[in-house]
């Protein structure tokens, strides 16, 4: 049995594993030969795990639309001292560490929750803290609603109210595409992703009840924006979004995401913005009420300018 059988079966059995690390996330994303996995496996009983996304020899990335990654471990019992999971984490990371000298060149969002880098950097790694925004208890949508910030709420009450704007869920896969050009159009800049792969991904989330597209529509048919949402028990998450520029002062974005938390509140606890560096962005998620949660970006190597063309032109940049 391979890594990648074993890891198939862990996936089948841990409900903690996140959804970015999940063997048919990375199927859809990676493409089923693009991704490996590095698992520890002690006394019959599987201790932790690093799923890869290997694009090109050599080299480990992000795949698109996924935030995080990182190293997963088995869960300690509750009478663990915090000094000794935390030693037993960093002996595990060491393990990693070793088995990925074979490749010269790493970068790995860390999922937040990974609070401990110390291991890669004592082998010679770099971090830079990036930021998401969380909504970290949907069963009390009225606190949520109250800790919008009043323009957010404007905007939602606005979008209903005088643009009669409709959310319906599960609109056409190819109308959100093309709102979502409109988008990279307004911004100057073209999709990075092959189109097929959020395809595939949309398509395997709606088969696993576990994603899905929510469009805003005025009472003429008109999309004025949509948003793709994934979740899964512990958490959903905002993967992407766009909107008809000539139509973006209706709120309707606002409105989308609303909707957006208050269904997967029924299967998640927290929902997660997937944060940006870029400010407009930043702000607006923010003003949500959503709090902000740092995480590690980790890498090592250096890339030929050549390397460099060819992983940005196969990763999606999200916004």
């Amino acid at each position: 049995m391979t890594n990648k059988d074993k890891y198939r079966l862990l996936c089948t059995t841990e409900k903690n594993i996140p959804i970015f690390s999940r063997d048919w996330w990375l199927d859809a994303v990676c493409g089923e030969a693009n991704w490996d996995v590095l698992l520890i496996e002690q006394k019959g009983r599987m201790q932790a795990a690093l799923p890869l996304y290997i694009p090109h020899r050599g080299i480990i990335s992000m795949p698109p639309y996924t935030q995080t990654m990182g190293p997963w471990f088995a869960k300690a019992s509750e009478d663990t001292k915090y000094t000794t999971e935390l030693g037993r984490r960093q002996t595990l990371c060491k393990t990693f560490t070793e088995a990925l000298k074979a490749y010269p060149h790493f970068l790995q969002n860390f999922n937040y929750e990974i609070t401990d880098w110390l291991p890669f950097y004592w082998d010679g790694y770099k971090q830079t803290t990036r930021y998401t925004y969380l909504l970290s208890d949907l069963a009390d949508l009225d606190k949520i609603w109250d800790n919008m910030s009043a323009n957010t709420r404007r905007n939602i009450q606005k979008a209903k109210d005088k643009h009669q704007i409709t959310v319906k869920k599960g609109i056409p896969a190819e109308e959100f595409l093309k709102v979502q050009d409109m988008t990279f159009q307004r911004q100057q800049t073209s999709n990075p992703v092959d189109k097929e792969v959020l395809m595939d991904l949309i398509s395997v989330c709606r088969e696993r009840e576990q994603g899905d597209i929510w469009g805003g529509y005025d009472e003429s048919g008109q999309l004025h924006a949509a948003a793709f949402v994934v979740w899964q028990n512990n958490s959903a998450y905002y993967i992407a979004g766009g909107g008809n520029p000539d139509l973006r002062e209706s709120g309707a974005h606002s409105l989308i995401l609303w909707e957006c938390i208050r269904y997967t509140s029924l299967y998640s606890t927290r929902f997660d913005f997937e944060g940006s560096m870029l400010p407009g962005v930043e702000r607006f998620f923010r003003e949500f009420g959503a709090i902000q949660m740092p995480f590690f970006t980790i890498t090592k190597g250096k890339l030929s300018l050549l390397y460099r063309a060819w992983l940005k032109l196969g990763r999606i940049i999200k916004r």
